[in-house]
């Protein structure tokens, strides 16, 4: 295992080394889970891109820290590691919160970033209300009680039969997660709105959602490619809110056909 001191945080991340003239693919992942969400996406792209995953804080093995934060501290988190690990430029595939960490990150350092991969993510996701509800029950009952209305939003009805293991596996990642960590993503999502930033966007991206995703809907992500200066706009069919874990095929196939044409600025804004 890897772990690095950022912002006096512990991150916990992987490096996986790649082909010297292939770009670096950086994946961060959702609300609730770590990085093992990736896992099969990744072993289908190991080996052609050098390939950075990690915990964001307050998930997984990565450390809470002080609380509460905001995605713009996400975003400083994760920039302290790609200049740690002297990453110059490199494709951003955010999932969900990740999404929202890919945006504050190209906002703040857009030298980082040469693409943006924005997966069943918005320019803002959810309303005060929603969150300040799920934050109440959170902090009051804990996340099991939330956690199989929780499941119906991330997964197909298909992937969540009782006799899917795989299925009571994630469920399991969710009630697991820091609690504190979770809690403290769930105020930096209220608070977060990049609609205005979206517009000024002038790298490479493409805006991808299952077509099942309860969690940000199909109409809300392709309104967000719509702000986005010439965003491709995508859609995974039988998968809910983490294509990755669902149908890891077909997003690679997705993310490999973006950042060919992005290295050869046939898809540039």
């Amino acid at each position: 295992m890897q772990f690095a001191r950022i912002n006096d945080i512990a991150i916990h991340y992987q490096l996986i080394g790649g082909p010297p003239d292939k770009p670096v693919i950086v994946f961060a992942n959702s609300l609730g889970t770590d990085f093992r969400i990736w896992r099969d996406v990744i072993v289908r792209l190991a080996g052609d891109y050098a390939i950075v995953v990690y915990d964001k804080r307050g998930h997984g093995l990565s450390d809470v820290g002080q609380v509460p934060y905001s995605i713009e501290d996400h975003a400083s988190d994760l920039a302290g590691l790609l200049d740690l690990l002297a990453v110059k430029r490199a494709f951003m595939c955010g999932l969900s919160v990740g999404g929202l960490i890919a945006q504050a990150l190209y906002r703040a350092r857009p030298d980082m970033v040469q693409g943006l991969i924005l997966c069943d993510t918005a320019h803002k996701i959810g309303t005060a209300e929603s969150w300040n509800a799920r934050i109440a029950t959170v902090a009051s009952k804990g996340i099991g009680s939330i956690v199989d209305g929780v499941m119906e939003l991330w997964f197909t009805p298909a992937f969540r039969r009782p006799e899917n293991t795989a299925y009571h596996g994630y469920r399991n990642m969710l009630v697991r997660q820091p609690v504190e960590g979770y809690l403290a993503t769930c105020e930096a999502i209220r608070d977060a709105d990049y609609t205005e930033a979206a517009a000024k966007i002038s790298v490479p991206t493409i805006c991808i959602v299952g077509d099942q995703d309860g969690s940000t809907p199909p109409d809300l992500v392709k309104s967000t490619a719509k702000l986005i200066p010439n965003a491709s706009f995508e859609i995974i069919r039988d998968a809910g809110h983490i294509p990755c874990v669902e149908q890891p095929d077909v997003l690679t196939a997705i993310i490999r056909a973006f950042i060919g044409p992005a290295l050869h600025g046939e898809n540039n804004p």
